[in-house]
């Protein structure tokens, strides 16, 4: 499989507003079922982190006081991403908060999403539920740290990754698997995946 960013964030909310704004990111780049290169930053968007939040994540209000600038990291973060595919673990909530701070730079998004959870919705459908820690849990994939951060939580969704690249070729016979495939996969609807995956193999 090609080169993809694996993207992670932690946030105040679920959300992004001027009042709900990234804290941390993490982008990993797996490459030929490697992490061959990684990024993770804290960051201040001058907003406070709410009790709960910090509870989960263990990120503080003077955590993320001291960091560098939103602004700063996310050139940062885009200049590491460039035009490489970009996945996440339920994609659906980093792809706003990565527009919503694209957009505070004067930047705008090129590349499609391929979420990890819709896949596995879909390919891992006897999982107990499909969230990140337990889908790697039971696929025995490695432990890489303390969930609700954000490299830890990349690292994650990277492995998984590759686990789903290998279940389509090992489980389902299909010899060439890239992120356009999993973006294209990721909207059949589950009771139709078979019949989506033998139009592949064929």
């Amino acid at each position: 499989m090609e080169r993809i960013a694996v993207i992670d964030f932690e946030t105040t909310g679920i959300s992004p507003s001027d009042y709900c704004r990234v804290t941390e990111i993490a982008v990993v780049m797996l490459e030929h079922g490697q992490i061959v290169d990684r990024y993770q930053s804290l960051m201040n968007a001058g907003v406070s982190v709410p009790g709960f939040v910090a509870s989960l994540t263990g990120i503080t209000t003077a955590m993320v006081r001291s960091a560098p600038p939103v602004e700063q990291v996310m050139r940062e973060a885009v200049a590491f991403v460039g035009d490489t595919p970009l996945l996440a673990h339920n994609a659906s909530f980093d792809q706003k908060f990565w527009d919503f701070e694209l957009g505070r730079i004067g930047h705008s998004r090129h590349q499609r999403f391929a979420c990890s959870m819709l896949l596995a919705r879909r390919l891992m459908p006897a999982a107990p539920n499909h969230k990140l820690g337990t889908l790697t849990r039971y696929a025995n994939l490695p432990d890489t740290g303390k969930a609700h951060r954000a490299m830890a939580d990349a690292e994650m969704a990277a492995n998984l990754a590759q686990h789903l690249a290998g279940e389509l070729r090992q489980t389902h016979g299909l010899a060439h698997v890239s992120h356009d495939l999993f973006c294209s996969l990721q909207k059949v609807p589950a009771a139709k995946i078979r019949e989506a995956l033998a139009r592949h193999r064929g």
